[in-house]
């Protein structure tokens, strides 16, 4: 199961790279060839994908690896760490655009041929294919980083209508010669600049709040709580912490028991647990205290 998670995960990965390239190249080009700030703009944001993709692969292949001495909780952390560079990554093409679009306002401008509108419909087809099958595959594997890069592809369909506006409008205003439509094209680059930007913060925020250990809520160890009391002989959860690391979870758990058993009794009694919660394909690890059971009287 572990196994086929990152053979799906890689090859999703892998596939954005191939399909980023493929849409760099197409969108470069007839950027140049038109003259189109806003396409070429499109293709820089399309070639921090590829980088994004990578930084995703490398992330899922640490993430894989099995606990070691140094690690005992596994890599899993490696996922989320990925996102974060690749919200990085995001936020820092959002800026570059930005800049290249202002400055395109201190220049003649032209308006772009109308070969571009091809290339932008093109790319927000496949852009936005690619966004619901990585989102849907991240949201099955529990996967930060996929689901990162999943909404970069989805900022570069936002990023590719933006251009498709702005090119439209240039072209407009100089068939209708109506000069100030052909500065549609730069602004639609800086319209493309802070849609980027925006979601870089967004995505880049809760993929550091995954990274900081925080524990799940009551209404979600919920489930924990019952397959722990599930097991008989248990009579209180002292605490139960149940939290994030990277794509799975590991939990802390200190549950009490009759204080006359044996210490071996009452280990069996631990593993019965642990066994219980480890069913749960999300659960990595748990951690089992033992506390004697005493009324608020004793």
């Amino acid at each position: 199961m572990e196994k086929d998670r990152f053979k799906q995960a890689e090859r999703a990965a892998w596939l954005g790279v191939i399909i980023n390239i493929l849409l760099t190249v197409i969108k470069g080009a007839f950027g140049l060839k038109a003259h189109s700030k806003a396409l070429i703009a499109d293709a820089v944001h399309s070639a921090s994908d590829i980088v994004g993709s990578l930084a995703v692969y490398v992330g899922l292949r640490a993430a894989k690896r099995p606990p070691d001495e140094e690690h005992p909780y596994g890599h899993g952390k490696a996922e989320s760490i990925a996102a974060i560079i690749v919200a990085v990554i995001l936020f820092i093409v959002g800026l570059q655009i930005g800049k290249s679009s202002f400055e395109s306002f201190f220049k003649p401008l032209e308006a772009p041929g109308s070969i571009a509108i091809y290339a932008v419909v093109f790319s927000i087809i496949v852009k936005e294919a690619l966004f619901r099958y990585k989102y849907k595959l991240g949201k099955k594997l529990n996967s930060d980083a996929l689901i990162v890069n999943a909404y970069e592809h989805r900022s570069d369909v936002y990023s590719s209508i933006a251009a498709l506006i702005g090119i439209g409008a240039s072209i407009l205003g100089e068939m209708l010669n109506v000069d100030w439509l052909v500065y549609g094209d730069p602004v639609a680059g800086l319209v493309v600049s802070v849609m980027v930007l925006r979601m870089a913060w967004k995505l880049g925020a809760e993929s550091i709040y995954n990274t900081l250990d925080h524990v799940l809520d009551d209404k979600e160890i919920e489930e924990f709580k019952e397959a722990v009391f599930s097991v008989p002989e248990v009579m209180r959860i002292d605490e139960l912490h149940a939290r994030k690391h990277g794509y799975y979870v590991i939990i802390d758990l200190k549950i009490s028991v009759n204080p006359d058993m044996t210490v071996s009794e009452g280990h069996l009694i631990g593993k019965k647990v642990k066994k219980k919660l480890l069913s749960d394909p999300n659960v990595h690890n748990v951690l089992v205290h033992i506390n004697p059971f005493y009324t608020e009287s004793n």
